[in-house]
């Protein structure tokens, strides 16, 4: 069967830009290898793709990386979400580059900041070809179909990881994980499985039971709390805004953000941080991995001293966070900031 799927990638492997095409001859960069894995984490192909050239254009190898400003490299991932992994993610380029290399195995892999055992897995798999158990999402829809698994995830992790490893080869095992990732992404998919053209059909016990579609089954998740809070847009004549660095850890830790309220579940509107005229223009929305969150945008324009912890700064919006953005592209229509019209 692994020798099918491999044939198979061969003819219809993805093209991406972290991958090295098979039957290349070429070896995987492991420093590609494993931001392109740690961008991964929690987002999409198509999100990361454009993160990734801008990483590698700007820190071309992970010494490189290792001397970067965190300040720069925050504000590189912002829009990325998950702020922790570019916190880990620096730790880990400057651990790499002070031991002159990455581990080549999968446990000295999972010693460096931020590398759990998927990661670790498909970084020892893809890029020092270690016959390691890769599974990601993507192989747990194909293990659960392939066999019929009707326990629900995540209960089910460890059967789906049991089957995944059955057929994991000594052969080629960073093309393998790569292939099961693709026939995951491009066949086996979430809604409607391309089931006729799947090199795996024949062997395929979901397939054969006509409920390829309703695999995996998964324990449905409890309603996420609702928080609110409040942030501050103010601006200077300069065109200087107020922002704050966000504590290193912690949520959205290390990055830019808007003064306000500590967000809670009922949130009473703040003293603004400094004096100004400001007016309440909307709310903006935003999700994050355990909680909704509202947040009440005031903007209006001052002229004073920065607060301890805060300061004024000209402000490049692609560097806040998502939602900080969201606050700001909110803010940027309202006459009270008049953004638009400096």
């Amino acid at each position: 069967m692994s020798a099918a799927l491999l044939e198979w990638y061969d003819a219809h492997a993805r093209v991406l830009p972290w991958r090295v095409p098979p039957g290349s001859g070429e070896r995987a960069d492991p420093y590609r290898v494993w931001l392109s894995e740690v961008m991964l984490q929690q987002t999409t192909v198509a999100a990361v793709k454009d993160y990734f050239a801008t990483f590698t254009r700007l820190w071309p190898t992970v010494e490189a990386l290792a001397a970067a400003k965190d300040e720069d490299v925050m504000a590189r991932w912002a829009g990325l979400g998950y702020y922790a992994r570019a916190r880990n993610l620096l730790k880990c380029a400057r651990v790499v580059a002070g031991r002159g290399g990455y581990p080549d195995t999968a446990e000295g892999l999972r010693e460096l900041p931020g590398i759990g055992p998927y990661t670790s897995a498909a970084i020892a798999a893809i890029a020092f070809q270690r016959p390691e158990v890769v599974v990601d999402g993507n192989v747990e829809r194909v293990m659960a179909r392939l066999h019929a698994v009707q326990q629900p995830l995540p209960a089910a992790k460890p059967v789906l990881t049991a089957h995944a490893a059955a057929l994991t080869p000594q052969r080629r095992p960073g093309d393998y994980a790569q292939a099961v990732m693709d026939l995951g992404a491009t066949i086996c998919t979430p809604k409607s499985p391309a089931c006729g053209i799947c090199p795996w059909r024949a062997p395929c016990v979901a397939r054969a039971e006509g409920i390829a579609a309703e695999l995996p089954r998964k324990t449905p998740k409890k309603p996420k709390p609702v928080r609110l809070g409040h942030a501050y847009v103010i601006r200077r004549a300069d065109g200087a805004y107020l922002l704050e660095r966000r504590p290193a850890r912690g949520l959205l830790g290390g990055m830019l953000g808007w003064p306000g309220a500590e967000w809670r579940e009922t949130a009473a509107e703040p003293a603004p941080p400094v004096e100004a005229a400001l007016e309440e223009i909307g709310e903006v929305r935003h999700t994050f991995t355990h909680f909704h969150l509202i947040l009440r945008v005031h903007a209006g324009r001052a002229e004073a001293e920065a607060p301890e912890g805060l300061h004024w700064e000209r402000l490049a919006p692609a560097a806040l966070p998502t939602v900080m953005r969201k606050a700001y592209d909110l803010a940027a229509t309202s006459p009270a900031l008049n953004v638009a019209g400096d």
